[in-house]
């Protein structure tokens, strides 16, 4: 089902093959993001990716456009942390089409004075729309406390001073060093075989700049005491997100760490939906998120909520990790646990974009495609005390961190809350 080839060049092409589906999907992988930007390039890696959409020099912007979707298509792309990637989605017998249009733009884009104006306005209007929407700030806030003076500290879309800041040689030099052949993955999925993926790419692999796989910037250190921030801004609620640091993506406790998540937050069957929505009806929606790094990683619990009602919804959520921290879940609420992330993870695989995704993340996050049936099989094997071990592991005051959205003025009370969690 799975295909790989690395070729000469170093660039990786990873493909599924999915013949019962009418789709394919193509997307364009970079081990580049925004914790590999020094300082004052902060947002280079998502100014480029806007970049590679303003024209080639076979196409204009509105050509990219309308060869995608004028054959039925979808075009997009994303940048985070760590990776950026390039994908379009079409009918199988367009493959041809979605390549030489992807590629197109990554190898060839033009970045014209005239359009990286245009652009850095575009991303400033961004910034703002992020900014004013609390339920995203408080998000970027929690990562400015969680890694302080370190990258992944920064925004991935950069701040209005750094944007400002870059034009068009920090632009093409930082696509010159990371945007090279042994950095690159090409993924697809889909009603397509390996063979013919590797056929549409065979005018293109020498373009390819040449160059291995750029060094990795160094991990942020380890917390050592729990941290917080208050953001006040008049809002109609209160927006928290508590994070605590965990582990990277290979940590073989991540199964272990994944159904904890399940346990705590991650659906409405969780102990924290039920507690503080559904028996105190504290909050519409809560939830915690798990992130895993190449080198470090967290856990985030996010709602929002009348502040009135902040001191109490916070009690109870610490009261949670500590019950997860005392005593290890039992064997039935653990095998439901398994068994929405098993269901979930096989859910997620059904369409060629799903697919060509979590192929594209797999070569670059583990330098292999890890089977469904072995990540099946190694949450199948947690025990409870393995559960309960990793919470004792991360789920600990020094790895604690805190931000808050809040039309509160002062944050003392807060501080006092948190302290009494500490020692207690």
């Amino acid at each position: 089902m799975y295909g790989f080839s690395e070729l000469p060049n170093g660039l990786r092409v990873v493909t599924a093959a999915m013949p019962h589906l009418a789709s394919v999907s193509v997307g364009v992988w970079v081990d580049t993001g925004g914790r590999h930007e020094a300082a004052h390039e902060n947002g280079a890696a998502h100014f480029i990716e806007h970049m590679l959409f303003k024209g080639t020099r076979r196409r204009s912007a509105a050509r990219i456009s309308q060869d995608i979707e004028g054959i039925g298509g979808y075009l997009n792309a994303f940048t985070d942390e760590e990776h950026t990637c390039f994908y379009s989605r079409a009918v199988a017998s367009r493959l041809p089409e979605l390549i030489d249009v992807l590629l197109d733009m990554f190898l060839d884009s033009r970045f014209l004075p005239g359009e990286i104006e245009r652009e850095r306005d575009v991303i400033l209007e961004e910034q703002a729309m992020y900014r004013d929407q609390p339920a995203e700030l408080v998000h970027d806030l929690l990562n400015r406390v969680q890694f302080p003076r370190h990258p992944l500290g920064r925004p991935v879309i950069g701040t209005v001073r750094s944007v400002r800041g870059l034009g068009r040689r920090e632009l093409l030099g930082f696509l010159d060093r990371r945007y090279v052949a042994g950095a690159t993955v090409i993924a697809a999925a889909g009603n397509l075989t390996h063979e013919a993926v590797l056929e549409e790419l065979r005018r293109w692999t020498p373009r390819f700049r040449p160059g291995p796989q750029p060094p990795r910037p160094s991990a942020p250190p380890e917390p050592s005491a729990p941290r917080w921030l208050l953001h006040s801004r008049k809002t109609e609620q209160t927006q928290l997100a508590l994070g605590f640091r965990t582990t990277h993506r290979r940590d073989e406790r991540r199964f272990a760490l994944r159904l904890l998540n399940v346990v705590l937050g991650e659906n409405m069957s969780s102990r924290l939906f039920q507690g503080i929505r559904e028996r105190h009806g504290l909050a519409y929606s809560i939830q915690s998120t798990g992130t895993a790094w190449s080198d470090c990683g967290d856990l985030v619990i996010s709602a929002g909520l009348d502040d009135t009602n902040l001191e109490r919804a916070l009690g109870l959520v610490l009261r949670e990790v500590r019950r997860l921290v005392e005593r290890a879940p039992g064997k039935a609420e653990l095998e439901r646990a398994r068994d929405y992330a098993i269901g979930q993870g096989d859910l997620s695989l059904e369409g060629s974009e799903p697919m060509m995704m979590w192929l594209g993340e797999q070569i670059l996050g583990h330098g292999r495609v890890v089977p469904p049936e072995e990540t099946r099989r190694r949450l199948a094997s947690v025990s409870p005390s393995e559960v309960r071990a990793v919470a004792r592991d991360f789920l600990r005051a020094s790895r604690l961190s805190l931000a808050l959205v809040s039309p509160r003025s002062s944050d003392r009370g807060l501080g006092r809350l948190l302290d009494s969690w500490t020692t207690g």
